[in-house]
């Protein structure tokens, strides 16, 4: 829904709102004027239930109105008297019509003083409940949100069983697309499979500003471009299967910003034709095959390959992720693939039983039919790709039979449909057409950013699916508050403890905060605890 929709929308629950408490708006001392100016017809209202002006924020702010405006029918409701068990379930199962009976039918009067405390325990634990919810969704929406690392792409770096907290106000935090979805729950209800949210009506784009760019290097959470969470191959056919923001979670490393030149050489990325230098806590892993006269990994009771390594590789090597994939008996070899850091794949080559560890790399001039841009005739593949330009707001690029593969999707999906735009990309010949019409060049609205895993042959990232556009930019991690490795033997041994409390930027070692946060934890009971004893000793 477009902007001018929203403001039809908006008029006309106005004119609702006005027909429906006039009346009411009279017996509590005010003017019947003053239920038909917009937003000041809210104050008011607040001053008449004798809540406090702020909450009319809250009924503009989408998800978190779904919880006020109940409360407010319901709060209407029992300024006039109106208390009963039945009164609340009529305002709520009516959505606030049943006002209207009150307001035309009944002879109701103002309760002017009426005390705002729940008169029933059950009460009192709604209202917490209903404001701790709306607390959360603000700060999960606006400020900060939990995400956990589901694969290995970024592994040294971020782990998976990583919890983290995401930065909203960093990139600016973006008003939800959707408006009639459950609290602090992204695409589907938990354990219910079924979708949380209703695809319309939709809120146009709306970002506040940021205070901080995103910068080349920086790790950032997106919503991925091609919607499902699944194997990648080239992009469907249809595109709006999702809202943007409630599109899968992804997290990657930003190795390209709007306005590079990106190529990637042998796995490693180059921009503007020099080698990407990462940051030192980022380790750059590729895929091996490893030759062994023994597994690996470890060995099940039934003789079955686990696919987990053998404790002792993993804690000197430093290797989480090797698997078996052929085992000659005959000859006694085992051939497994791992993906290994420069320094694990030299350690592990020591190994007395290693026999021998090659490289799993593509060569140059092959074409993968499931790489970006999907295109026979860009001979891309993962470790050789480019080189390509990303895009940047206001700048204009030629478009021609070839290079009208990598521009596509942004012009018929991010710049189009995602925008409200109907835009069709067709050829004809040497001639490129859009909806119709010859079009040989394209000026962007958005800036775009290329996403890569340092986990370069086992990352789903842009090599697969192209370009992220700023409005899919969720957040900056900042504070990794909890770590769990599903694969370790013992409850304590689960819990990475000296991963908790650590920030995800930085330089050197992650240094963990927890004791700290231990510290001040029980400082704060202990001073809860004395002053209740003061306030005790007094009386």
């Amino acid at each position: 829904m477009s902007w001018t929709g929203w403001l039809l929308f908006i008029a006309i629950v106005q004119v609702i709102h006005f027909l429906g408490t006039w009346k009411l708006y009279i017996k509590a001392g005010r003017q019947a004027w003053e239920a038909a100016v917009p937003v000041y017809n809210a104050v008011i209202l607040m001053k008449i239930i004798n809540r406090p002006w702020w909450w009319t924020i809250l009924l503009f702010i989408p998800i978190v109105n779904l919880i006020m405006f109940p409360v407010i029918w319901v709060e209407t409701l029992r300024s006039f008297g109106r208390n009963s068990t039945l009164d609340t379930i009529l305002g709520i199962l009516t959505c606030g019509l049943y006002i209207y009976y009150i307001n035309y039918t009944q002879d109701v009067t103002y309760i002017k003083d009426r005390s705002l405390k729940p008169r029933t325990a059950a009460g009192e634990w709604t209202s917490s409940i209903l404001f701790a919810v709306v607390a959360a969704t603000i700060v999960h929406t606006y400020f900060m949100q939990p995400f956990t690392i589901p694969t290995s792409s970024l592994e040294k770096t971020l782990l998976v069983g990583d919890f983290l907290l995401v930065s909203k106000y960093h990139y600016g935090a973006r008003t939800p697309n959707t408006t009639v979805a459950m609290p602090m729950v992204h695409d589907v209800i938990p354990f219910v499979g079924a979708k949380s949210y209703l695809p319309n009506p939709q809120l146009p784009y709306f970002r506040f500003p940021g205070f901080q760019d995103i910068e080349r290097n920086d790790i950032v959470v997106f919503n991925w471009p091609i919607d499902e969470f699944e194997d990648i191959g080239p992009p469907p056919s249809g595109y709006m299967y999702k809202p943007v923001d409630k599109k899968s979670n992804y997290v990657k490393r930003c190795v390209g910003i709007p306005g590079d030149s990106l190529e990637v050489r042998n796995g490693y990325v180059y921009i503007n034709g020099k080698q990407n230098e990462l940051p030192d806590r980022a380790r750059l892993q590729f895929a091996y095959k490893v030759f062994s006269k023994k597994p690996l990994v470890q060995v099940d009771n039934q003789d079955r390959y686990t696919n987990i390594p053998i404790p002792f590789i993993a804690d000197r090597y430093d290797i989480s992720d090797i698997y078996v994939t052929e085992i000659d008996r005959e000859n006694r070899i085992v051939v497994h693939v791992a993906h290994l850091t420069d320094e694990a794949m030299a350690q592990l080559k020591s190994l007395p039983d290693v026999i021998s560890i090659e490289p799993l790399k593509g060569t140059e001039g092959e074409y993968a039919q499931d790489t970006f841009p999907n295109d026979p005739n860009h001979a891309f593949n993962t470790d050789f790709f480019g080189p390509i330009y990303i895009p940047e707001a206001g700048k204009t690029v030629a478009i021609t039979n070839e290079s009208i593969p990598f521009y596509k999707r942004i012009i018929e999906v991010y710049e189009g449909s995602e925008l409200g735009e109907d835009k069709k990309i067709t050829q004809s010949g040497t001639q490129v057409l859009l909806n119709g019409e010859p079009i040989t060049e394209y000026t962007f609205k958005m800036d775009y950013y290329w996403m890569m895993g340092d986990n370069r042959n086992n990352s789903q990232d842009a090599r697969s699916w192209g370009y992220v556009p700023f409005n899919h930019v969720v957040g900056k991690p900042v504070f990794v508050f909890m770590s769990w490795n599903s694969n370790a033997q013992g409850l304590a041994n689960k819990i990475r403890w000296e991963r908790l409390f650590t920030t995800v930027g930085g330089s050197g070692e992650p240094v963990s905060y927890f004791k700290y946060f231990l510290i001040v934890l029980v400082g704060w009971f202990a001073f809860n605890f004395f002053r209740r004893r003061r306030k005790s000793a007094k009386k």
